[in-house]
């Protein structure tokens, strides 16, 4: 395997993760949390695609599919456009709703698709290449990457849980 294999393949398990978590269910299920304080299905899945997202189109030098492709204006969130989901309160969690599975599905496999696109063409040497200035020390691309595909997978790992629990209820 070489690094665009790995990446593909880490990448792709958040992929399947959450559509496990969220095929299927209805905007109730997606909406639910288990205490006031909780995440939603539905929050989890678009905060971890916004991160995913962002984090992205900021390596490759590529627009966000967010804008790109007006997921945006699809979502409609009381929220500034740029907003990630980091760092949001409580209240903030439980404002984002959404009409069915299929527009977080949607949004999600859009930007799959773009960073299979972008870590597709990588090679080892790619990764060393500095993207944040702001760190002590300073986050390479390597590093990037491999912090979101780890967030990720534990918010994916998340919105399985709370499905899980649903359905025993």
């Amino acid at each position: 395997m070489n690094v665009a294999d790995i990446l593909t393949d880490g990448y792709s398990r958040i992929r399947e993760t959450v559509h496990m978590a969220v095929e299927g269910l209805e905007p109730d299920d997606l909406h639910a949390r288990l205490d006031d304080g909780a995440n939603s299905i539905a929050w989890l899945v678009w905060h971890l695609t916004r991160v995913q997202d962002d984090h992205i189109a900021d390596a490759a030098g590529t627009e966000q599919i967010w804008f790109a492709q007006d997921w945006a204006g699809r979502f409609d969130l009381p929220f500034t456009a740029d907003a990630t989901g980091y760092g949001q309160s409580s209240e903030q969690v439980g404002a984002v709703r959404v009409g069915s599975a299929d527009l977080l599905l949607g949004y999600h496999d859009a930007v799959h698709d773009h960073t299979l696109g972008f870590v597709g063409g990588l090679d080892g040497h790619a990764l060393d290449r500095v993207v944040d200035e702001a760190w002590s020390p300073p986050v390479t691309l390597g590093v990037r990457l491999m912090s979101v595909l780890s967030d990720d997978l534990q918010h994916a790992g998340q919105a399985a849980f709370v499905r899980g629990v649903l359905e025993r209820r």
